[in-house]
């Protein structure tokens, strides 16, 4: 196959590359419609409906929401029933991402002023979260590991996680993930009615007071909607890669790397920068030979394909300059001196650098969150984290001398503002 070229020389190259990046992710009329009706429905008739929608969607034929919760046996029988290798995995990854975000962890603080007079901010975490994880046939433990750990680093007391179970099939690295990574309760259902049961509460569901993870288009379009009722970590759009190469790193690598996050989904995005039309070519040639050996290889065609591209820079500090304006989920820094470049980015979600730092240890186990901003929101938005988890309080205790001189000042602004029962309340502590 071949896969797009765009050259910043070219006159259109800006127009190009803001067509390459579109991406239309938005909710189409009928599916808002269907997800209105869902969230409706469960927040009138509670666990009949989470029951009912997910009979209906996961083929299941239960009969109370207790046939959907996942018992604490079940999940530890999952770890026990796991390969040694993939629990070694699953708990040296999690002790990775553990101390990681051990390091985010935020502390109340507070000064006091001359006067006597008390200011700080008092940081406390979340009390019950919810955890979204997609379930059947795609099976995510990365995913549990990610959303969970910062949550319980952070000290939230209830970890609530949904996963859906379509004909019943359960995934068992998921179970024992959520196990190492601390949940408390799992239930076995999915789709915009465990977004609605999270988000609202029903009988058997507690209601929480924020939503993390992914999930598909009704998912995505649910947590939207709730967004005000509970908190949400974001609406991601498809993966992103942007590969920043000086052309001396093995061509092979770097098509593997492309290729990483274009086998997600068709409208994933894979993009490489290099000043270098001759590696260009090489790495052309690798993904060509490369292609026919993968297992999804007609996804990560198809992908590259519609969002693909590689693309010829004048030098580094114009490809630094694009991947600015692109802000990718994850940035691979392929060149000679990775740090000096990394000083030079202001929007990326993770930054990869150098050539032995494949982007997907950054998945699964070098520490860092793998919950990243996409579709260039890497602008104004950061990784998942411990703050996600936290909430800050200010603190204000005022001295008499402090209430006394603050008054004056308060009593100024609120009746140039025409507050007149503002300004008497503060008026109230001057002395005389």
């Amino acid at each position: 196959m071949t896969i797009k070229r765009l050259d910043t020389s070219a006159p259109d190259f800006w127009t190009a590359l803001e067509q390459l990046l579109a991406w239309e992710g938005v909710s189409d009329d009928q599916v808002n419609a269907t997800v209105r009706e869902i969230l409706r429905a469960v927040k009138q008739r509670g666990d009949a409906a989470v029951i009912e929608y997910t009979n209906r969607f996961d083929r299941m034929q239960a009969r109370s929401m207790a046939e959907l919760e996942i018992p604490r046996a079940r999940l530890e029988a999952a770890l026990e029933r796991i390969t040694p290798e993939q629990r070694q995995a699953l708990e040296l990854s999690a002790a990775r991402v553990r101390a990681y975000h051990e390091h985010q962890k935020v502390d109340s603080w507070s000064y006091t002023e001359a006067d006597g007079t008390l200011l700080g901010q008092q940081v406390t975490p979340l009390d019950r979260v919810g955890l979204y994880v997609p379930g059947g046939k795609a099976a995510y433990p990365s995913s549990v590991l990610m959303n969970a750990i910062p949550a319980k680093v952070a000290g939230v007391q209830e970890l609530i996680m949904v996963v859906p179970t379509p004909d019943g099939v359960v995934n068992d690295l998921v179970f024992a993930a959520a196990v190492v990574a601390g949940v408390d309760r799992v239930f076995a259902i999915g789709g915009a009615q465990a977004v609605a049961a999270l988000a609202y509460g029903t009988e058997s569901v507690p209601q929480v007071d924020k939503i993390v993870g992914p999930g598909n288009i009704y998912v995505a379009t649910a947590k939207g909607m709730v967004f005000g009722s509970v908190g949400i970590d974001m609406i991601a759009g498809p993966s992103e890669i942007l590969i920043v190469c000086d052309g001396e790193t093995n061509p092979d690598w770097i098509a593997m790397d492309l290729f990483s996050q274009a086998e997600h989904d068709e409208d994933a995005q894979s993009i490489l920068l290099c000043p270098d039309a001759a590696f260009l070519d090489q790495v052309q040639d690798s993904i060509a030979r490369l292609l026919p050996t993968m297992e999804r290889a007609d996804i990560i065609r198809n992908s590259l394909y519609a969002r693909g591209a590689l693309i010829k820079v004048r030098d580094l500090d114009e490809a630094v300059e694009v991947a600015n304006h692109i802000a990718p989920e994850h940035l691979e820094l392929s060149v000679a001196e990775p740090q000096a470049m990394a000083a030079k980015i202001k929007h990326a979600g993770a930054i990869f650098m150098g050539r032995h730092t494949a982007e997907a240890v950054g998945d699964y186990c070098a520490g860092p969150n793998h919950v990243l901003p996409t579709s260039r929101t890497a602008r104004f938005s950061s990784p998942l984290g411990v703050y996600d988890f936290q909430k800050r309080s200010s603190l204000i205790m005022c001295s008499p001398d402090g209430a006394s001189e603050l008054g004056k000042t308060a009593s100024i602004l609120a009746r140039g503002e025409g507050l007149t029962a503002h300004a008497r309340s503060a008026e109230f502590r001057i002395k005389p």
